[in-house]
Order: structure tokens, then C-alpha cells, then sequence
């Protein structure tokens, strides 16, 4: 979903909605209705650079983590355009680039670690999150081979919570020995115990991704088995996501900044936030890279980096042509 906030003086802020109905429960239905019916009249006539008082004017509807945080980005994004400022020095200014780490699907061991190949040889992608929780074999094969290709390269994993307790004892011995930093929600979250023994066991950090939707819930996970929190700029926007930062970097932990799979906007928004607090970890801002086609200019990456851009806001410049192809509410 494309949200945009418009100010009197003809500056417009846009950011990117990614539904995830089997995540957050949201859908492209439910985000058109929560921008439109609750954050809209509430924004309506407020001083578009004065953010805290439009997060507070927003407050009151639970859940709704993407279409909340895409307002929040839209809306960074408007007061850079007014402000005539980019939105990573809003965010405090911390760097001029970021190194990016990309996301390998799910494929034969052989084609994920050509997918790595790929990635490193055309951009120079050094940092991987490699999908597991397939099953322990497979699995094991799988970050095998990226490794094989790839022996310099720095790698995780995320297991999607589809591992069992067994497998994941299974598992995990074999991915450390291959060099893997952290293994990301290899349990159901119902399994408190299991996870917090997994913590227990584990010389890498376990690391927390749909467990920390919020700053409460990652707050109650750094007490518990997390060590390594996936920060996602697309469901706890900017503010929110700097006090998850604080929360990790209080409790010693390591955070990453992480995707939800978005396009190039989306993108722009996780370098914009990566950028502003100077951040010290790859980023997940290349799988933009998978898609054929985009609504706005995409960022540039080479030699494994990014550099940020100097325009308004986040610095995405919205192809209207691409925009009347693929709408489909006309």
C-alpha cells in the first residue's frame, strides 16, 4: 500500500504498507481503512514537522502496526520536504552510507548459494539472512553451500518459528560450526521454555523478530531468551523503533535493522533510519532487488553499501507513470 500526506503547501510525504495478514493480522483493506478512517482526521491540521504531537494524536488504536508506521514514515518523509532536509539527518545525521545485507529465499541449497553469488559479485553484498526451518538436513545443506561459495561472507538465519525444539537442537550445533552469528525465532513463541533453553545453550544470540512487534514486547523478550532484535522501521516506524534501539543498546543486546520484504520505499525508509543512528550492522535494504519493477527511484548499492541521499525526506522520487500501471483502486 502507498500512503501519502499531503500539506497545504503542495509538499507531499509517502511511505510504503506492506500487509502481512498471517503476521500483524493486516490486510490491504484493513490498512486503507485504519489510514483513512483513524490516523487521516487526526493529522488533519497539524503542523507536519511537529511528530511527537501527531504520534500522540494517532494513539488510541491497538494493533495496526504497518498502517501506523506507514503514516509515521509518510509523514517523516513530509516534514523533510518542508524542512527541505533529509530525513537521516532528521534522525540525527549519524552517516553518509550503511552497509546492506540481503535476504536468501527459499531454494535448493544450489540455488540459494548462487542467489549469494549473485548478490555479491554484481552489488557486493557481504551479509546474508538466510531462510531455514525446512528441516534440519536441508537446512544444514543449504547454509553449507552459501558458505562454500561464499567463505568470507557474514551469515544468519531465520528459522519463521517452523523449527520444533528437537530440530532446533538439532540444528543449531552444525549452523554455529559453519559460522552462522545469530539464529532468529526458531520456535513457535509459544514454547517459552523451549526458547529460553535454546538462549541458554546457544553461543549466538537468539534472536527476535515477531516476538518484538513493539517496545513492550522486545522489552519483555530482553528479559527473557533474546539477545539480537530485528528492528522493522515498516511496523514501529521512526520513533518508535529509536526507543527499541535504546531498549537493546541498554540491555547489551545487538539489533538489526530488518525487512519486511518491502519495495524500494520501504527501503529508503530502513536507510533513512539505519543512516540517522549511525548504525554499526548491515542493514536489510536489498530485496528490493527481487522485484521487477518499482513506484520510486531505488537505491543505489555498490560495493555492499549505500550511500544516503542528500534530497528532502527519504529521498524517493515517485515514478507517476508506474504508479498508474499499478494501482488497482482505479
Amino acid at each position: 500500500m502507498l500512503v501519502r500526506i499531503h500539506a497545504d503547501t503542495g509538499a507531499v510525504g509517502c511511505a510504503e504498507a506492506q500487509p502481512r495478514p498471517y503476521t500483524y493480522g493486516e490486510t490491504q483493506e484493513s490498512i486503507l481503512d485504519a489510514v483513512r478512517g483513524w490516523f487521516a482526521p487526526r493529522l488533519q491540521g497539524l503542523d507536519p514537522v511537529a511528530g511527537e504531537r501527531a504520534r500522540a494524536a494517532c494513539t488510541g488504536l491497538k494493533g495496526n502496526h504497518c498502517a501506523r508506521g506507514a503514516v509515521e514514515i509518510a509523514l517523516a518523509d513530509l516534514a523533510g520536504h518542508v524542512l527541505d532536509l533529509p530525513c537521516s539527518t532528521l534522525l540525527g545525521g549519524g552517516a553518509h552510507s550503511i552497509a546492506v545485507a540481503s535476504m536468501l529465499s527459499f531454494g535448493s541449497p544450489e540455488e540459494m548459494a548462487e542467489e549469494a553469488i549473485h548478490l555479491h559479485e554484481t552489488y557486493g553484498i557481504a551479509t546474508f539472512k538466510a531462510k531455514v526451518g525446512r528441516g534440519v538436513a536441508l537446512d544444514v545443506a543449504a547454509i553449507t553451500a552459501v558458505r562454500d561459495a561464499l567463505p568470507a561472507a557474514t551469515l544468519y538465519v531465520d528459522a519463521n518459528r517452523g523449527w520444533t525444539l528437537a530440530q532446533a537442537r538439532a540444528a543449531a550445533p552444525a549452523l554455529i560450526e559453519l559460522g552462522v552469528v545469530a539464529i532468529e525465532e526458531p520456535l513457535d513463541l509459544a514454547d517459552t521454555e523451549g526458547r529460553r533453553s535454546l538462549a541458554s545453550e546457544w553461543s549466538v544470540p537468539l534472536a527476535g523478530d515477531e516476538s518484538c512487534r513493539s517496545l513492550a514486547e522486545t522489552a519483555h523478550e530482553l528479559a527473557g531468551p533474546v539477545g539480537q532484535v530485528s528492528i522493522k522501521v515498516a511496523r514501529t516506524g521512526f520513533a518508535e523503533s529509536r526507543e527499541i534501539l535504546a531498549a537493546c543498546r541498554a540491555a547489551g543486546a545487538q539489533a538489526v535493522v530488518g525487512s519486511q520484504y518491502e519495495g524500494a520505499l520501504g527501503a529508503w525508509a530502513s536507510i533513512a533510519f539505519a543512516a540517522g543512528a549511525l548504525w554499526e550492522r548491515p542493514a536489510e535494504a536489498g530485496n528490493f532487488l527481487d522485484l521487477a519493477a518499482d513506484l520510486v527511484t531505488p537505491p543505489v548499492i555498490a560495493d555492499g553499501h549505500v550511500c544516503v541521499t542528500g534530497a528532502p525526506g527519504l529521498g524517493a522520487k515517485l515514478d507517476p507513470a508506474a504508479l498508474k500501471h499499478y494501482r488497482i483502486d482505479s
